[in-house]
């Protein structure tokens, strides 16, 4: 068996992959293995219908909205660079990470600020820039299910929108979003409960 290194050359454009999303040479390898595992043609590429044989993605309330993800609007398929930039915003964020030299260095995708538009993502489903009440009430019902009652969702709907909404337009924009982060705490009432599934995808 070679070395990590010598079969990362059969990676397409693996060192740059390896810079720019902060895996190993060895994670990116696995990850280059489950790639080809799901493109069971070799097309070089996947479609949404291939992400059903990840189990996590069939059980997860959302996982529909996840696969998506991996698609920029009006795009079928995506190829493995672009597979591994959307799994990278899943990295774990370096405590230690220099700041050398940061100002010529792109925002990891791992960043706080990344992880976050991905969530946003998550709930602007038709990518307007802003989570109206409608999709946020879809991404409820989707994720707490028959738990709650439809009043009780309207309800933690209607508390999520009034503590972001800050500029009144009766949707939550990225900014918003964003500022709620910091706030959050998803252990005390339905507002942390909206704010949870917000920002984490918790069932409370």
């Amino acid at each position: 068996m070679g070395s990590s290194s010598s079969r990362l050359s059969n990676i397409p454009n693996g060192q740059e992959l390896m810079q720019e999303t902060g895996f190993s040479d060895a994670h990116l390898l696995r990850l280059y293995e489950r790639f080809q595992f799901l493109d069971k043609d070799n097309k070089g590429h996947l479609r949404s219908e291939d992400f059903e044989a990840v189990r996590e993605l069939s059980k997860n309330p959302i996982g529909d909205r996840i696969v998506e993800a991996f698609f920029l609007p009006g795009q079928e398929t995506v190829d493995f660079p672009s597979f591994v930039r959307v799994l990278a915003h899943f990295r774990p964020k370096e405590k230690n990470r220099t700041r050398e030299g940061a100002q010529q260095e792109p925002e990891p995708a791992n960043s706080r600020n990344q992880k976050l538009k991905f969530a946003f993502r998550l709930y602007d489903r038709d990518r307007d820039g802003k989570i109206s009440r409608v999709e946020l009430l879809q991404v409820l019902r989707e994720m707490l299910g028959m738990q709650v009652t439809e009043e009780q969702l309207q309800s933690i709907a209607e508390r999520a929108i009034q503590e972001a909404d800050l500029d009144k337009d009766d949707t939550i924009s990225f900014d918003e979003f964003r500022k709620i982060s910091f706030h959050a705490d998803p252990h005390r009432n339905r507002t942390g409960e909206a704010r949870a599934c917000l920002l984490e995808g918790k069932q409370t």
